[in-house]
């Protein structure tokens, strides 16, 4: 058995909680959460307490998880977390690499479903297909990490983001805010447009009485790549999906606390994992079953 410990108790907290009782293989130690959770297991306040687990599962905010990981991976506890913010995963992933070699184990990192699996598909396709282009459309639906991020903006109450595919790769931005009592509504929408996750994209704020109305964690993603094999022109792969977001990025992330542990020392994304590690079950089993 593989004894993990969670790390936040949020939404992707509580579906990692459902995976992993689901699992045969794994069994949970710990919950390392603020708040008083019932079910029987050991709660703690802050990650330092942690001892006699194998793999934390990082369900924290993206900016919180380096630090966390660091910590974790010093003191030989292997870690995986869903950073999300794509143009800081190549850095983070470096600073993890050198933490888990000191303390002998591992990590995965950027292991949701985008950044994630949805990398795995975009490797797979570039190696059917080497010479093109791929779009990856996300939404219509909730983006968790976005919405995170928008609520850690001073005079945010709660916040709601959610991401509107145009079409070829680029997505606009439909963001909603309950202020607190006294925020300027323009300010805080400067704040937002401005941040790292959002920078880059068309955004739009609104001001809304209550966020609780709005909210549905449906997500989706259309991805398709279109280019050539060898020397063949118009070649085109197309993957789809329609899911519930913390749902899946809470499987995926349970799914990695399984591969985790069978790599050497040292940080990796979930394209440099072999997906048969994520699985659970006999290797002979898997291989006539699924080749």
């Amino acid at each position: 058995m593989i004894k993990v410990a969670i790390v936040g108790f949020g939404n992707i907290g509580k579906a990692v909680y459902d995976a992993v009782s689901a699992a045969d293989d794994l069994s949970l130690a710990c919950i390392v959460s603020s708040q008083k959770i019932d079910g029987g297991v050991p709660v703690v306040k802050d990650i330092a307490e942690l001892k006699d687990v194998d793999v934390a599962i990082l369900c924290s905010p993206s900016r919180r998880v380096p630090d966390f990981a660091e910590a974790l991976l010093s003191r030989g506890i292997c870690t995986v977390d869903s950073y999300d913010i794509h143009t800081s995963i190549a850095d983070v992933r470096a600073r993890l690499d050198i933490a888990a070699k000191k303390g002998n184990c591992s990590a995965i990192t950027a292991a949701g479903w985008d950044p994630g699996t949805d990398s795995v598909v975009r490797a797979l396709a570039e190696a059917m297909i080497p010479s093109g282009i791929t779009y990856t459309n996300f939404g219509p639906g909730m983006s968790m990490g976005h919405s995170v991020a928008v609520k850690a903006i001073n005079g945010v109450k709660d916040a709601l983001s959610v991401t509107i595919p145009t079409g070829t790769g680029i997505h606009r931005r439909m963001v909603y805010v309950e202020l607190t009592s006294g925020a300027d509504f323009e300010t805080v929408a400067k704040a937002i447009k401005t941040d790292e996750y959002f920078a880059h994209d068309e955004t739009h704020v609104n001001q809304v009485p209550c966020i609780d109305a709005l909210k549905d964690v449906g997500h989706g993603v259309n991805l398709t790549r279109k280019g050539v094999s060898g020397a063949t022109h118009n070649q085109r792969v197309e993957f789809n999906m329609s899911i519930n977001n913390p749902a899946l990025t809470g499987q995926i992330l349970t799914s990695s606390a399984r591969a985790v542990v069978k790599q050497a020392a040292g940080c990796y994304t979930l394209i440099e994992i072999p997906p048969i590690h994520m699985l659970a079950g006999d290797t002979e089993d898997l291989v006539r079953r699924l080749v």
